[in-house]
């Protein structure tokens, strides 16, 4: 049956100015980290990225190696695209990602010329597109000069593979000198991607105002927590979730005094009348520094729960307070490494 968008989609979702850009972002997008690949069947992926167009949600992000296996999540969206988006091409903001391990050898991963344009070129395919609207450097590559890195961002704008360049986990000091050869270059950093949430909140120290100053904008992943700020963990592991097979999220991160916050945290919620996942994206959203949350989604009602947090944006001070006791670092940051990079 053919795909034709709600019309009242556009009267459903706030959007955001991105740094000082012409370019506006819903405040809530979809990122096809998980549950895009393989793993998933097409038409449950279907039925969330069209429910998600549906309820306004225009900013789809991707990455070469998502899946799994690597490069099916591309795959998948392509042909998703092709059968129900192509008309609503000019509607959508669609990102990808290179700097993480792709291919075997030592042009498959990291941040040289050589992989981020090739890497794009194999997005392109995959996903049927002639261009994407942010190409980002996924992390920072000490090994490599980060000239090379915004060189190659830069000729894939100037070539018409990508309208805008941003980049991913990389630190205050970074962002700025990134900003500066791209500056100078002619293609401004539109965006900066870091990870973001109540348990891990290392933006706050130092990145969030130079992203301000620079007037470059800021989408936040895993506002979530991997999952961590959701009702799964309230009473324990459950055999299904993310942290009880290999992944992003381990036992290790699950200790008793994390899940002591959560499950506060989760009382915070239910006195605003949201579920704790809505409560943790509205606070990634409280400062207007934040562009857009990306959210991932397993289902269609997941996605609706979750973008049900937009009706209640407001905090009072005695909530921030009450969140801020319990919004504590929890060693979940598995993107340090790269926001270390100097």
């Amino acid at each position: 049956m053919a795909y034709s968008a709600a019309d009242d989609r556009y009267d459903l979702i706030p959007y955001r100015r991105t740094g000082r850009s012409g370019l506006d972002l819903p405040a809530v997008s979809l990122g096809l980290w998980q549950n895009f690949g393989e793993d998933k069947g097409i038409e449950t992926q279907r039925a969330i990225l069209r429910r998600a167009f549906d309820r306004g949600v225009t900013h789809f992000d991707l990455a070469n190696n998502y899946g799994p296996p690597y490069g099916s999540a591309e795959s998948n969206f392509g042909q998703v695209f092709a059968a129900d988006f192509r008309p609503y091409r000019d509607e959508l903001i669609i990102s990808t990602k290179a700097g993480y391990d792709m291919w075997p050898g030592p042009y498959g991963n990291n941040g040289s010329r050589k992989y981020l344009l090739a890497s794009l070129d194999q997005s392109l395919e995959r996903t049927g597109l002639d261009y994407v609207d942010i190409f980002f450097s996924h992390r920072a590559d000490p090994r490599t000069p980060l000239e090379e890195t915004m060189g190659a961002l830069h000729t894939a704008v100037q070539s018409g593979r990508a309208l805008y360049a941003g980049i991913s986990s990389y630190s205050p000091s970074r962002t700025r000198e990134a900003a500066r050869i791209l500056g100078e270059l002619g293609t401004p950093l539109l965006i900066h991607q870091p990870s973001y949430s109540m348990f891990n909140r290392w933006i706050e120290d130092g990145l969030l105002s130079t992203l301000d100053e620079l007037g470059v904008g800021c989408i936040a992943f895993s506002p979530l927590a991997q999952g961590l700020l959701t009702s799964r963990y309230l009473d324990g592991v459950p055999g299904d979730a993310r942290a009880a097979r290999d992944g992003s999220m381990s036992r290790t991160m699950l200790s008793e005094a994390t899940l002591g916050h959560v499950r506060a945290l989760n009382e915070i919620a239910s006195g605003r009348g949201q579920s704790l996942a809505q409560l943790a994206l509205a606070w990634a959203l409280r400062d207007p520094r934040v562009t857009s949350v990306l959210l991932g989604a397993s289902s269609v009602e997941q996605l609706d729960d979750n973008l049900d947090a937009l009706g209640n944006l407001a905090f009072t001070e005695a909530e921030l307070a009450a969140i801020d006791e319990h919004a504590v670092e929890a060693d979940i940051n598995l993107w340090a490494e790269s926001s270390a990079v100097e």
